[in-house]
């Protein structure tokens, strides 16, 4: 088998559908719709239609290609983490999970960034996590993503 990843998408009402995927060599993205906007069908999404298009795309298409494996960009660290409290953990850890991180930027690393949240997941307060100032920008704030 040779490593995929990707996205699934359904637009409401189930009008469009769409899987966008890549291996470590190729991107590739499959939409499904029609030109004047109707339902594909009540239980129709991005998993159960574009995706399977998008497999067997990229089987055909990289039916003579080695499999090759994702790499890690430089300057780019994976680290162990504990998945309810975010801090670090030792390899092998039951339940971590593993994230990745900006070399010297893990949590517990001197660069950082301060926490928003304590051992128990409850936030906390920008004055007594070291911060000052008016809080920084949030997920669901101005346009968001990539154009």
């Amino acid at each position: 088998p040779k490593p995929l990843a990707g996205k699934t998408g359904t637009s409401q009402d189930a009008q469009s559908v769409w899987f966008i995927g890549f291996s470590p060599d190729l991107a590739a993205g499959v939409y499904v719709g029609f030109d004047n906007p109707r339902t594909l069908g009540p239980k129709e999404q991005g998993a159960t239609v574009a995706a399977p298009i998008f497999r067997d795309f990229m089987k055909e298409a990289l039916a003579d290609a080695p499999p090759t494996p994702f790499r890690i960009a430089p300057g780019i660290e994976e680290v162990p983490i504990d998945w309810k409290s975010g801090n670090p953990v030792p390899a092998g850890t039951p339940g971590a999970i593993t994230e990745a991180f900006k070399a010297g930027t893990a949590p517990g690393e001197a660069n950082a960034p301060v926490p928003a949240v304590d051992e128990n997941g409850a936030p906390v307060a920008a004055s007594a996590a070291g911060q000052s100032g008016a809080p920084a920008r949030t997920v669901g704030e101005g346009t968001g993503g990539l154009y």
